[in-house]
């Protein structure tokens, strides 16, 4: 094991971790109205929801899937004993990577060519969807040459992670691991670091009270259909009332 190895592998996760915890509160206490992802939903409809929606929906199924490799190892390579029950696992994941790489794209092409949204993107955003799309490429080519990642993330990844939670990393196993899954943790390292700088600082905020409180009644005085109109130029001035 190299000085490199130590660092990506150990270094940089506490880094991380250290960065990710004092941004990220830092952050909620100086600027509180900045902690969302200052949707620009009112801008354009249609693009923003062919790619929050498959975004969402496929990072969810992502996120939880690692999470309970981590938190129940023994269980998962239980359940992948059975070969159909691993297919099916694994096939669902990568469909879930399909579906985050969709939504990806359709976010970050909307931010580039609408016009609309030039002036609400900054360059953290433009940084922080490239790396994102980079991340799960990485993760769909690891799944697609290093088969049956479920099991040997239960087997190799999840001792590994559990070592830096108890301040002793053990990384001889993930140094043998192959080239591309290296890439890829060191990618999950990087966007956790980055999350106290960017938009993606709301999924620490998730407004599940959305989920039982009231419709809001919304009474536009002004033409709906040009504000939303994507052809519509954007300008400073507001729109006459109808």
């Amino acid at each position: 094991m190299g000085v490199l190895d130590n660092f990506l592998f150990v270094g940089l996760p506490y880094i991380t971790l250290v960065v990710f915890l004092v941004g990220t509160i830092y952050r909620y206490k100086a600027t509180k109205f900045n902690y969302s992802s200052l949707s620009s939903q009112f801008l354009e409809e249609s693009s923003l929801f062919w790619g929050s929606m498959p975004f969402h929906w496929g990072l969810a199924f992502l996120f939880f899937g690692h999470l309970i490799a981590f938190l129940f190892p023994s269980s998962v390579l239980a359940f992948n004993s059975h070969p159909v029950r691993l297919l099916i696992i694994e096939i669902s994941a990568f469909i879930a990577g399909l579906l985050v790489l969709f939504g990806l794209c359709v976010l970050f092409f909307r931010r580039i060519f609408n016009d609309r949204l030039k002036p609400v993107t900054t360059k953290m955003d433009i940084a922080i969807e490239l790396l994102l799309i980079t991340q799960v490429v990485l993760g769909l080519l690891v799944a697609y040459t290093s088969r049956w990642g479920s099991s040997w993330f239960a087997a190799v990844l999840t001792p590994y992670l559990r070592s830096l939670f108890v301040l002793q990393p053990e990384i001889s196993a993930i140094t043998a691991l192959p080239f591309l899954a290296k890439l890829h943790i060191i990618g999950a390292n990087l966007v956790f670091l980055l999350i106290p700088f960017s938009r993606l600082v709301h999924l620490l905020v998730v407004p599940f009270h959305y989920i039982w409180r009231p419709y809001q009644r919304v009474v536009w005085n002004i033409s709906r259909r040009s504000v939303r109109d994507p052809n519509t130029k954007w300008t400073l001035h507001r729109p006459k009332n109808t």
